[in-house]
């Protein structure tokens, strides 16, 4: 039987560890990083560039068309020279075109430039997108681990009260304890009961929450590890919005040389290569082959300022993007503010925690031994022993509040986590 039993258990421990996952808050940060669907934009916005460079390139290579018209005219040019044939009212004309880009400012490296440009600027818009869900992450991993502290309030609040439930059961046999004390004990055990399950079906609900936001399997048996956050105040932002922001304005200054460049010359070399009646020699009436090479020259000297108006767009625009970036600026500060201003609270209201615990716990330890000695009423020992475990469940509240305030605050400054998982 022994031998049966050891195979069956050790087929239990893979799922048993399944079901027991450890999940971090930086793996929640990585798994929507990696899962949300607007993260595959960063990927496809650099394909769909890879396509357009490519395009922009082959401006460079060699442009060949093939060319062919047959066309029937009620007149011709005519020569009063009795021994020069008359042109034929329909003509034919097959050729190949070859134009080759010779010179051109640079136009196309510049326009290359820009398209880069574009897609970063994109790809950032992206990161920021994604890097705006951290806060939402932060608020369903935090209450989770507010419900599992909760819930270990609450336990051990009902451990104790079946230890009360038992005393009081003795006294009430030896009739030191008047027999509806026990039923007050019980109606406070059920309550407790009824609270562990909201509590349970509440986890549920931000475990497929978080599920969600990740585009991930989370199982509500999953464990959070709690995290421990050092925040340095003094240390600059590091947000990707600043990034976004420098990258507009790359993608400006970009803009503006595309713009110088093509008002430069552009010179084309072409050739032309055929059959046709007639040909390059006009009075001649047959089919004839056709060659010709050259060299095209194009500059416009003078566009009216369409240039200069551009580039004042263009400056304006950057002026638009400085504004924003500094109204971003001003907002984050404000931000940062608020968030340390709710740490520091936090932290005296855990240090006052502590003393209000210490004083309610000798309070309950005297209660009890009245309440066993038949002083006080178990009313009287349950106000002051729910007040207890209310000041231990506001502590714990506390506590993931300062913990989640920095965690606020690290993503709010741009920073990482360096986190530590809590013991």
């Amino acid at each position: 039987m022994k031998h049966k039993i050891i195979p069956i258990l050790l087929l239990l421990i893979p799922l048993w560890s399944i079901a027991q996952t450890k999940l971090t808050l930086e793996d929640c940060y990585a798994l929507t990083s990696k899962n949300y669907p607007v993260a595959k934009q960063v990927g496809l916005l650099k394909q769909k560039s890879e396509y357009e460079v490519e395009v922009l390139q082959k401006g460079k290579l060699p442009k060949i068309d093939l060319n062919a018209q047959a066309t029937y005219q009620n007149q011709v040019t005519t020569i009063p020279n009795p021994f020069i044939e008359p042109l034929n009212k329909d003509q034919y004309r097959a050729t190949f075109d070859v134009n080759q880009l010779i010179y051109n400012g640079g136009a196309i490296d510049a326009n290359t430039k820009l398209k880069e440009a574009q897609t970063k600027t994109l790809q950032q818009q992206v990161e920021v997108n994604l890097y705006q869900l951290k806060t939402k992450i932060n608020q369903l991993y935090f209450s989770i681990l507010l419900l599992d502290e909760q819930k270990n309030i609450l336990i051990s609040k009902q451990d104790q009260l079946i230890s009360r439930i038992k005393e009081v059961k003795s006294g009430i046999q030896y009739g030191a304890i008047l027999p509806a004390s026990e039923k007050v004990l019980e109606a406070e055990n059920l309550k407790i009961k009824q609270l562990l399950q909201e509590i349970q079906l509440d986890k549920k609900k931000y475990f497929e929450n978080l599920s969600s936001l990740t585009y991930s399997e989370i199982n509500e048996n999953t464990i959070l590890s709690k995290p421990m956050f050092t925040t340095s105040p003094d240390s600059n932002s590091s947000r990707p919005e600043l990034i976004y922001y420098d990258l507009q304005n790359e993608q400006i200054e970009v803009s503006k040389n595309v713009i110088s460049k093509n008002n430069l010359p552009k010179i084309n070399a072409f050739g032309l290569a055929g059959y046709g009646n007639p040909g390059l020699n006009v009075i001649e009436n047959s089919f004839q082959p056709i060659f010709m090479v050259g060299l095209r020259a194009n500059w416009n000297v003078f566009d009216w300022n369409k240039t200069k108006t551009e580039k004042q767009a263009l400056s304006i625009s950057s002026d638009i993007v400085a504004n924003e970036k500094e109204t971003f600026v001003l907002q984050n500060n404000l931000q940062l503010q608020e968030i340390d201003n709710e740490i520091k609270k936090s932290e005296e209201a855990i240090r006052t925690d502590i003393e209000i615990i210490a004083l309610q716990e000798e309070i309950v330890k005297t209660s009890n031994a009245q309440l066993k000695n038949g002083v006080i009423t178990t009313s009287d020992f349950l106000v002051e022993f729910t007040n207890l475990y209310e000041s231990k469940t506001t502590q714990k509240v506390h506590e993931i509040r300062l913990a989640m305030a920095k965690a606020n605050y690290l993503v709010a400054k741009g920073s990482p986590l360096n986190s530590k998982e809590g013991l």
